[in-house]
């Protein structure tokens, strides 16, 4: 992985394997520059989806082209504070984006999404 890794949300990656071309594009380029970034609860997310084992193949290929981080103990705290932070500001949010962010913040990632909350998490960039 390179210093300016994207982590590609699931939605992003959902679209991708639709063949909607604006989005594939993009992700096919960032992984032919080994810029994406996955972890595991993207995986997952994208594992539950699943419709049938031709979508498994393709999953299988494309994460064998990512880089994987986990998300540790530290960083399920961090994330933990930063939820809290936002549900006292009145945002809240799904605790596996606050927890993807989490991760993207640490590791001075961006995050490509078409989620649009998680421009509200102070610290996050979104890739464009």
């Amino acid at each position: 992985m390179t210093k300016d890794g994207v982590i590609v949300d699931t939605s992003v990656l959902i679209s991708f394997f639709r063949g909607e071309e604006k989005i594939a594009d993009k992700v096919s380029s960032l992984l032919q520059n080994n810029r994406v970034v996955t972890t595991g609860i993207i995986i997952a997310e994208l594992l539950q989806g699943m419709k049938d084992m031709r979508e498994e193949s393709n999953i299988s290929d494309i994460l064998a082209e990512t880089s994987p981080l986990e998300i540790t103990i530290d960083l399920w705290i961090k994330a933990g504070n930063l939820a809290l932070s936002l549900r006292r500001k009145g945002i809240n949010l799904p605790l596996t984006d606050v927890a993807i962010a989490a991760l993207a913040i640490e590791q001075n990632l961006s995050i490509f999404t078409l989620d649009k909350h998680f421009e509200q998490i102070p610290g996050v960039r979104v890739y464009k």
